[in-house]
């Protein structure tokens, strides 16, 4: 028994051969030592030292590796020139960018107008609270008024610097202004003196005293926040001497382009030519005028944009906004609302708008609309509190609602539709069709048919313009239902139904 413990202590003890490190002078299980080969020389430590310093500089000055040096030196030296050279040749000959032109805020995105605060939202304290809604549609300005305290036809009641109290007080307005100039919306205030009479400026005898009443009010509201005058009538303010009310905005301004104050104008009755007059006598930074509504014959428009692009920067367009109408008074159907709505967005001008424009508001008489709210309801909750055509029409309103979102998205991130250059292509009676670019950015090709029949539109550029259409482009948004949206339209021939507009867009070829 002892026995077989200590033979099996030894088996433990005993290491596996296969498991004894090879070392030359470790031994086998069996007592031998492992052999060694050894070879002659083994013993002896072998290193290598190199070149010395004496032996290299000694290699390097041969001729054959002082011929090697030159000549890398020399490709390097070539290279790098040669690469300087490409990069020169690269911005030389690469498209210029033409440059920028000056923008001020009213120039980059709609302005919207509440004439009748009441009807928007009951007053100021409600447009405080609506403003992120309003945020939602991109404008750039908001144009609130008037709502300054005056009898009808009676220049002695007069107070530009009082609010009604029943639309709200100075404080609600700092609260609009506050909270407006956090969301980047300017606030344009409309200081027409006689807005509830028959003139907007009384009579041709107070035209003096109300200008000079209308040059203190502006200091005013500027002085709180305001960002813009706006006045009706320009064309009879004009007659007198603007010069010190534009001295106030004017004093009013910073070094910043972008937060300039702007006095806006708005001409009825006039004429393009008288418009493009006007704009250069009076002053003003931005006119509105109404000459889509007077003009409803598509050569008489694109007469009128062709005279006006130019001072695109300083021109105001318009469906009843000169005149504070919603758009679906003029726009009888729901199709046009949206189609004018296109044409506003992509022509070349600040889009001017009324609040309920954006949702297609139908006016049931003379008296401002009460704005609808609460688009995205949902009806199913209560279906017994909401008919048929009631849901039809809030789903028609939010419908309206995102094309104008889209169109207005579209308009603040395109450079040819924001301040590109303008080429007439076809108009009609009923059809108008013109083309938006700027620089190497995507291009843009509005037509819009009107008319109660379908329309064809051969697209054509006048023959002495550098500027060339290719065969066909992209529809980008579109009212037609036989215009899909990414679908290819060939430009020699737009097929259009009665009432319906389309957006095209091409990229630019160099």
């Amino acid at each position: 028994m002892n026995t077989e413990v200590d033979m099996k202590d030894v088996e433990l003890n005993e290491l596996d051969p296969e498991k004894q490190p090879m070392t030359g002078d470790g031994q086998t299980a069996g007592g031998e030592k492992n052999g060694n080969l050894k070879t002659k020389g083994s013993d002896e430590e072998v290193a290598f030292t190199g070149l010395s310093k004496e032996e290299l500089m000694k290699v390097a000055g041969t001729p054959g590796w002082v011929r090697t040096r030159w000549v890398l030196l020399i490709l390097f030296w070539l290279g790098w020139l040669g690469m300087l050279a490409g990069a020169i040749a690269i911005i030389v000959n690469a498209p210029r960018c033409k440059p920028i032109p000056e923008m001020r805020w009213w120039n980059n995105g709609p302005l919207y107008q509440i004439g009748d605060a009441e009807a928007f939202a009951d007053g100021l304290a409600g447009v405080e609270k609506k403003l992120d809604n309003i945020n939602q549609l991109k404008v750039k300005g908001l144009v609130l008024g008037p709502f300054h305290t005056v009898q009808a036809d009676q220049p002695s009641t007069l107070n530009l610097k009082q609010i009604d109290p029943t639309l709200g007080s100075k404080e609600d307005l700092k609260a609009v202004l506050e909270k407006a100039h956090k969301k980047g919306i300017s606030v344009v205030l409309d200081l027409t003196p006689n807005y509830l009479g028959s003139s907007p400026w009384f009579g041709t005898a107070d035209l003096n005293d109300v200008l000079a009443s209308v040059q203190d009010a502006a200091k005013h509201w500027l002085d709180l926040g305001v960002d813009g005058i706006k006045l009706s009538d320009i064309g009879t303010a004009n007659s007198a001497d603007l010069t010190p009310l534009l001295d106030v905005l004017k004093g009013n301004d910073t070094e910043d382009e972008a937060v300039k104050k702007m006095l806006m104008g708005v001409a009825e009755g006039f004429s393009a030519a008288e418009i493009s007059q006007l704009l250069n006598t009076s002053g003003v930074d931005l006119m509105l005028s109404d000459l889509l509504d007077t003009n409803l014959q598509g050569a008489q428009r694109i007469d009128a944009v062709n005279t006006l692009h130019m001072e695109q920067r300083r021109l105001g367009w318009g469906l009843g906004a000169a005149r504070r109408l919603q758009l679906a008074k003029l726009a009888v159907s729901r199709a046009l609302i949206r189609l004018y709505q296109l044409l506003l967005f992509t022509m070349p001008g600040t889009p001017v708008f009324n609040y309920g424009d954006e949702i297609g508001l139908q006016m049931q008489d003379e008296k401002p609309p009460k704005m609808i709210w609460d688009l995205e309801k949902d009806s199913k909750a209560d279906e017994a509190a909401v008919n048929a055509t009631t849901e039809a029409d809030r789903e028609e309103y939010s419908a309206v609602r995102m094309w104008f979102k889209s169109l207005s998205d579209l308009r603040g991130k395109e450079r040819s539709l924001l301040h590109g250059d303008y080429y007439p292509l076809q108009s009609s009676v009923s059809t108008l069709a013109f083309l938006r670019l700027w620089d190497q950015s995507e291009r843009f090709v509005t037509a819009v048919n009107w008319g109660q029949v379908e329309e064809t539109l051969q697209l054509k550029l006048a023959p002495t313009e550098e500027v060339k259409l290719p065969k066909s482009a992209t529809v980008k948004l579109s009212t037609d239902p036989a215009m899909e949206v990414e679908s290819t339209v060939d430009l020699d021939k737009v097929t259009l139904g009665p009432g319906q507009g389309v957006l095209l867009q091409f990229p630019y070829k160099g």
